[in-house]
């Protein structure tokens, strides 16, 4: 039995993977049958795991936000409070809050301070109202565990929000055509570049001191509701 880490970027996979995690790593169109099966073979709890945008304005790349729980259209799921609690303990700095769920990247400063009005969360992502959606399914424990990568305040360049290959790395192709096409995006694109560069060394630190299982206090316990968990259920907001 092992916790599943849900990411989209192979470099993400790729810090999640430990001891007592596997990872799924893939396009969000991708997520929830691959989840199912991690699921189907024997899961603790499903855990969102990787970089979000920041909402927040006081959010900067390289900090942490643990999910109170995933808003994403008029539903939201929580997330698991015990597992949450552990996550805040272990990574010095992090932030609890709520979490938006995006089909599509969120590039422009007005877009992000527009959902953030709305909806109150600090940051968003693309895989983990996917995620949670899956492990309130199966009543299973959910937590959110992302560092910023690029600032409220900030647009993000057209190459920076070109959808990633299947396996989840960068579409070097298409970047390199992006730029071509529009190069006065080149200094945005460099500090997009810097501003990642942040998020990978926080994500690396972060990895380290959650451990075993990503921080999950379940994981010598049995699967399936276990004691002191919430209830994944989703509800109307």
């Amino acid at each position: 039995m092992t916790v599943v880490a849900v990411t989209s970027l192979l470099l993400e996979a790729r810090i999640a993977t430990g001891p007592g995690v596997s990872v799924i790593c893939g396009h969000a169109s991708q997520l929830v049958s691959c989840l199912q099966a991690a699921i189907k073979r024997g899961a603790l709890g499903v855990i969102s795991f990787g970089v979000a945008g920041g909402l927040a304005p006081h959010l900067a790349p390289g900090d942490w936000v643990i999910g109170s729980g995933v808003r994403t259209g008029h539903e939201r799921y929580p997330a698991d409070r015990r597992w949450s609690s552990c996550l805040l303990q272990a990574i010095p700095g992090s932030v609890h809050g709520e979490i938006a769920g995006a089909d599509a990247p969120i590039a422009d400063a007005s877009e992000k301070t527009r959902l953030h009005t709305l909806t109150g969360a600090m940051a968003v992502d693309m895989e983990s109202h996917v995620a949670a959606k899956v492990a309130a399914l199966h009543h299973i424990p959910f937590a959110v565990c992302r560092t910023v990568i690029d600032p409220a305040d900030r647009d993000l360049p057209p190459a920076a929000v070109i959808d990633l290959r299947h396996d989840g790395t960068p579409d070097l192709l298409a970047i390199s055509g992006s730029v071509i096409r529009q190069p006065s995006q080149i200094p945005a694109l460099v500090r997009t570049a810097m501003d990642a560069w942040t998020a990978r060394k926080a994500l690396r630190l972060g990895r380290r001191l959650l451990g075993v299982g990503l921080g999950c206090p379940y994981l010598h316990e049995p699967a399936c509701a276990p004691a002191g968990a919430d209830v994944f259920a989703a509800t109307q907001v």
